[in-house]
């Protein structure tokens, strides 16, 4: 999520959580749009990430013999690696990449085994290409395939592969809705590849609770595929939406489809998911970075869910849009539709507060 070594875009990101957490206490969230009625299960932890170099993890996927894990982008060295952790969560090996990553976001794995690495991330959207890491099995390194978006720079934080095993990127969104994008011509090792646009997702609106309020529930910040490819998750900073996927088709499962919904309260910064390898549980972790003093990353489990899709409403989806089509930026910046005007109630009330407290303080200080 964060791009170090970039103080002005440290700060606006830790004004916008302050706006977020003051919005928190005035805007009531419960208002915004109907709600969709889940049980809410705990997560369980499965074991603690304690290497000093991952304290801003930003995608997970499992394995066989554990876990492959990367940070967003960091100024330290070290800690620029994809590295391997067994299923007790010790690093057994760092991969180096043979140039600077920018900000990598989120990992996906092959039914080959091969492991993708998202380069999506960018807060200030000015990249003019984002890219993916690929590492074969075996390699001593991994391979950068450059890609440009079709209409405006986004940020993004979550990658899935579709059916052909290509990878397809999911906006981060702002509003609940995001957009989804994938390669229009085969990846080339040292070429450019042209993105196109494969359509836009909804999320249902929940109350789950979480550091950011309303806003953290209409971001997408990470995304995984089920072993067997027949189920899609998407997560924000609140929740998991699980979609079926059942002809192999992603796009379809996520613009047409109606997810099941898993809370995912109170996690810290919670930006990975992957599933378990026998697909029946949900694994995901936060970044500990900004925590208090002492917090390890834990990777904790929640139960898959099953059945058919009724818990939640059904997603608003569109065709795919046009390659050249600018598509309105609302969704990912300032929110859009019923959810906009939420921020202009609390940002009004904020005022009113501030100006009761400055009342208040001056009627005290005329005392004196």
């Amino acid at each position: 999520m964060r791009v170090r070594g970039r103080v002005s875009g440290e700060r606006r990101a830790r004004v916008g959580v302050a706006l977020a957490a003051l919005l928190a206490g005035v805007v009531v969230p419960t208002v915004l749009t109907p709600k969709a009625a889940v049980a809410v299960a705990v997560g369980k932890p499965v074991c603690q990430i304690r290497d000093d170099r991952l304290p801003e993890l930003s995608g997970m996927v499992a394995t066989d013999d554990g876990y492959v894990v990367v940070n967003d982008g960091s100024d330290d060295e070290a800690r620029r690696r994809i590295f391997f952790l067994d299923q007790r969560c010790a690093v057994v090996r760092a991969v180096a990449y043979p140039s600077r990553p920018r900000d990598t976001e989120d990992l996906a794995v092959g039914r080959d085994g091969t492991v993708w690495v998202a380069d999506i991330g960018d807060n200030d959207r000015s990249r003019t290409t984002v890219g993916v890491w690929r590492l074969a099995p075996g390699a001593k390194k991994p391979v950068l395939h450059r890609m440009t978006y079709p209409d405006r720079p986004h940020d993004a934080e979550a990658l899935v592969l579709d059916a052909d095993g290509q990878p397809m990127i999911i906006t981060k969104g702002g509003s609940g809705t995001v957009f989804l994008y994938r390669p229009s011509t085969p990846l080339r090792p040292g070429a450019t590849t042209p993105l196109a646009s494969a359509g836009q997702v909804t999320l249902p609106t929940t109350t789950t609770s979480n550091p950011f309020s309303f806003l953290g529930r209409g971001v997408v910040t990470g995304a995984a595929t089920a072993p067997g490819g027949r189920r899609v998750v998407l997560r924000t900073y609140a929740d998991a939406f699980e979609y079926d996927v059942p002809d192999g088709d992603v796009v379809k499962a996520l613009t047409t489809g109606t997810p099941r919904i898993t809370p995912l309260p109170d996690e810290p910064q919670g930006e990975s998911i992957t599933y378990s390898r026998d697909g029946r549980s949900l694994l995901t972790v936060s970044e500990s970075a900004g925590q208090p003093a002492g917090t390890r990353s834990t990777v904790l489990r929640y139960p898959a869910t099953a059945g058919p899709a009724t818990a939640a409403p059904p997603t608003e989806s569109v065709d795919p849009v046009a390659p050249t089509a600018a598509r309105p930026a609302a969704g990912e910046v300032s929110g859009g539709g019923g959810r906009a005007w939420p921020l202009a109630v609390g940002a009004g009330t904020l005022l009113v507060l501030l100006g009761l407290a400055g009342l208040l303080r001056w009627r005290h200080t005329a005392r004196r």
